[in-house]
């Protein structure tokens, strides 16, 4: 297994980089840097911008829009984006419900939504969880009873992300009641400015409404929004999953995170801590390791061998790493973690300065804390979507196993 990169393949991380530093709005690096709100258009902005290049679909085959690259040229664009403080490319559309509609959509449903998705113009957002149905997505309960040419859609959705800002909504609907509950569940595509949707905020402890709950009333979805075939949906939910789970890795997102938990601890003082260094060189460690697990499959990939399945160790390790990292900023900060005025923050409250020889200086706050205990709240949940830890624990355990 050969880890190290081709010549030709760091030529193509200088284009990405360089390409990436010249295009990426500086305000939206900075937002991304010192872990600040992104609003709908930081990140729709630069959905636009890599959509403009045929960039918002790294993983597409080059016959739908995408670039065509291979899964080593995917990582590295990752990277490099991630290094240079982008946005996460949204991964409701392009990298969830895009694939199902190449995989099981006809060439109809394909040339109509694939297009807004490459551009970065529609924005998707997803119906799966239920009150009652996380976990346990099967025991879903929102129906779609057909009509002639149409569904009608009964029922609610809940931490739907970022819903509020949704053209559409890819869902998990029970359109069957016999058998076992996973063969009665279809998947529909639903424009939610569609009559008898209602979209209700959910808001949080930061005081933000990053999701939401989506309540269906007698909701009429043309026939031709459904994917593949009718009870078909949990086939293609499981292929979809496979998918957000090894995008919660998000690898190149801990690297720079780890990267600003050092500077965290050096302008608290903490770098000369050695059990706080102790505990970075842990966090390292694993960083690196699962960046090593990454490669692994990517060499697999490029090899023509059987790539390692190893989605759910990648959730698990991946959300591991993302919760503990913020627990050691916030950790590293003290009481500077706590503010969270976002106006303040903003207009410039909590900003790194420096004085003539460039050395940092806080007189009202500092930029590199902000909002590390919200950050830190927030991530809590990464051990529980897209399939609990526990539960991929012995999907793992199953597959190793038997």
């Amino acid at each position: 297994m050969d880890l190290e990169f081709t010549p030709e393949q760091q030529r193509f991380r200088t284009e990405v980089r360089d390409w990436v530093r010249e295009h990426l709005p500086p305000d939206t690096a900075r937002k991304v840097h010192a872990g600040l709100q992104l609003d709908r258009d930081d990140l729709q902005g630069w959905l636009r911008i890599l959509g403009r290049r045929g960039w918002v679909g790294p993983a597409w085959p080059s016959q739908f829009g995408g670039p065509g690259w291979d899964a080593v040229q995917r990582h590295l664009f990752d990277e490099e984006c991630a290094l240079a403080g982008a946005p996460r490319i949204l991964p409701f559309g392009a990298v969830m419900v895009a694939p199902v509609i190449m995989a099981f959509g006809n060439t109809e449903q394909q040339q109509r939504f694939l297009p807004g998705i490459a551009s970065g113009e529609v924005w998707w957002s997803q119906g799966y969880s239920e009150p009652g149905s996380g976990s346990d997505l099967a025991s879903l309960k929102t129906r779609a009873d057909r009509h002639g040419a149409v569904y009608r859609v009964n029922g609610q959705k809940t931490w739907t992300t970022l819903g509020q800002h949704g053209d559409w909504i890819f869902c998990l609907v029970r359109t069957g009641h016999e058998g076992k509950p996973q063969t009665g569940i279809s998947f529909l595509l639903i424009d939610m400015k569609s009559p008898g949707i209602t979209v209700r905020p959910i808001v949080l402890m930061d005081g933000e409404a990053e999701v939401n709950e989506v309540f269906f009333d007698d909701v009429e979805v043309p026939v031709e929004n459904l994917i593949g075939e009718e009870n078909r949906g949990w086939d293609y939910a499981k292929y979809l999953l496979a998918h957000e789970r090894t995008n919660i890795a998000d690898v190149n997102r801990s690297k720079r995170e780890l990267s600003r938990l050092k500077r965290i601890a050096a302008a608290e003082g903490l770098d000369r801590d050695s059990r706080f260094r102790d505990e970075i060189a842990r966090l390292e460690v694993d960083v690196v390791a699962l960046e090593m697990m990454v490669l692994r499959v990517l060499s697999a990939e490029t090899s023509g061998r059987n790539a390692l399945d190893v989605a759910g160790l990648l959730k698990i390790r991946g959300s591991e790493i993302q919760q503990r990292y913020a627990e050691l900023m916030m950790l590293a900060a003290g009481p500077m973690a706590l503010p969270l005025v976002r106006e303040a923050m903003q207009g410039g409250w909590q900003v790194d300065q420096v004085d003539a020889f460039g050395q940092p200086r806080f007189p009202g706050g500092a930029d590199h804390c902000a909002p590390l205990a919200s950050a830190y709240f927030n991530l809590r949940k990464t051990t529980i979507y897209g399939g609990s830890n526990e539960v991929q624990r012995n999907i793992v355990a199953q597959t190793l196993l038997g």
